[in-house]
């Protein structure tokens, strides 16, 4: 279990990965040591998996973004086709799903013309594909992490 000081640190650094454990230490009254110690223990304890560098695709030329619906033929096949999908690195992220989808996988591309190519020519092909539905995201006005 986490206690307030462990809650704080997360929500810190997820504010500002980039924070030194002293200048965390300095806003919890606390010393460095403690903040090293307690993150250290949030790591082993899987809660804190890493740090990350969050990029604007969009400013990097990857102007769609869209979301893929995947209908399997069969529950058996699903690892297979992530075997598949995770070969394409426009795929950004694979969710298993209940509901209407088996699989629904988040797709960034650089033009309607390349989402065209990754569809008909490297995700339908996909024999245990059995349908997809895509829905374009027009924009991402919400985006977080989980708050502590």
């Amino acid at each position: 279990m986490i206690d307030n000081l462990d809650k704080a640190i997360i929500s810190t650094l997820q504010d500002n990965a980039r924070i030194s454990y002293a200048e965390i230490a300095k806003q919890h009254s606390v010393s460095p040591a403690t903040i090293h110690v307690r993150v250290e223990k949030l790591r082993q304890a899987g809660i804190i998996t890493g740090t990350h560098v969050h990029v604007d695709a969009r400013k990097l030329g990857y102007d769609v973004c869209c979301f893929i619906g995947i209908n399997l033929a069969r529950a058996g096949d699903y690892p297979s086709a992530l075997a598949q999908l995770n070969a394409f690195p426009e795929v950004v992220e694979a969710h298993y799903t209940t509901g209407q989808y088996s699989i629904f996988i988040k797709v960034m591309v650089r033009s309607i013309d390349d989402l065209q190519n990754l569809l008909i020519n490297k995700i339908q092909p996909i024999e245990e594909i059995q349908a997809t539905e895509t829905l374009i995201s027009l924009q991402q006005p919400i985006m977080r992490q989980i708050q502590v």
